[in-house]
């Protein structure tokens, strides 16, 4: 990993226009035009600023990017937007042709990786590499209870109206065995308004059986067995730890870093491991490399 001080390579923040919705667009890297970048997808309920910490590791390695994905963040947040997996994949897909990306190497979490994913099967030409936080592909996957409950008409809508600044410092905290920094929880909860909500609802409603949209996914992906990178937090009660190894599946080429005292969120809890993880890795792909992350690899 480069000893070169973070500060040395700041993010710069600025904002674009994708399918109608005008968003914050964060990026930094020796070379702000250069057409192969790091594309960080963060999921819900997150922001771009999820990966501040990482994408200034990377930085000295190459072109990072990231991005609020519509409804979330600074993101527009308007009622009528297919807030959908297709959705996401076609803002994405418009947002990175605008920011000159042309070949990405993909950092995704959570529902980033719906998103994510597909962008990589309608981009095949375009993925160079993978990494999957908490996320991938989900075979026989079944809802987690707080998904169940946003998905259930008027149930949702309550949920969401109820829950201050402390449940959802308790929701958002339940499996993360280190806690999670308070600034982290206090600027998720400020994002969260009406809009934010709206948009969550929508989108787990629209998504319908997550483990045939996987099993699909799989398939498409699967020949293009892109360098894969997978880093998971044991402790993750939405998605367990199980779906780590699962992710070789698909992805013959993947090496699985699991970091067994972090929950959902390794980035905010853990983000010494995830560093010490991902950057070697971005490191050797951005150079062409295929050097392993770690001796702790499996």
């Amino acid at each position: 990993m480069s000893s070169a001080p973070h500060a040395e390579w700041p993010l710069q923040s600025s904002s674009l226009s994708a399918c109608g919705i005008r968003t914050r667009v964060l990026q930094g890297g020796p070379d702000p035009k250069a057409t192969e970048a790091v594309v960080f997808v963060h999921g819900n309920p997150g922001s771009s600023e999820d990966w501040r910490t990482l994408m200034q590791a990377v930085a000295p390695h190459g072109r990072v990017v990231a991005l609020d994905m519509p409804g979330f963040g600074q993101a527009d947040k308007p009622a009528d937007y297919p807030y959908s997996v297709e959705g996401g994949t076609a803002f994405l897909t418009e947002a990175l042709k605008q920011l000159g990306v042309l070949r990405a190497h993909l950092v995704l979490h959570d529902f980033g990786g719906p998103w994510g994913l597909m962008w990589a099967a309608m981009n095949p030409l375009g993925l160079a590499s993978l990494t999957l936080i908490n996320t991938g592909i989900l075979k026989g996957y079944r809802w987690h209870y707080m998904a169940r409950i946003w998905r259930t008409p008027l149930l949702g809508e309550l949920q969401q109206l109820i829950t201050n600044r402390s449940g959802f410092k308790w929701a958002i905290s339940v499996g993360c065995p280190k806690g999670l920094p308070l600034e982290f929880v206090n600027r998720m909860y400020d994002d969260m308004d009406w809009g934010t909500k709206r948009a969550i609802l929508k989108l787990y409603r629209a998504t319908g059986d997550l483990d045939n949209r996987s099993q699909a996914l799989g398939k498409m992906l699967a020949p293009l067995n892109p360098p894969t990178l997978v880093v998971w937090g044991a402790a993750d009660p939405y998605l367990p730890a199980r779906y780590a190894e699962q992710q070789k599946e698909t992805f013959a080429k993947a090496q699985v870093v699991l970091l067994p005292q972090s929950g959902h969120f390794p980035f905010a809890d853990d983000p010494q491991g995830v560093a010490q993880a991902v950057v070697p890795f971005l490191r050797q792909q951005l150079s062409g490399g295929t050097a392993g992350v770690r001796s702790g690899m499996t």
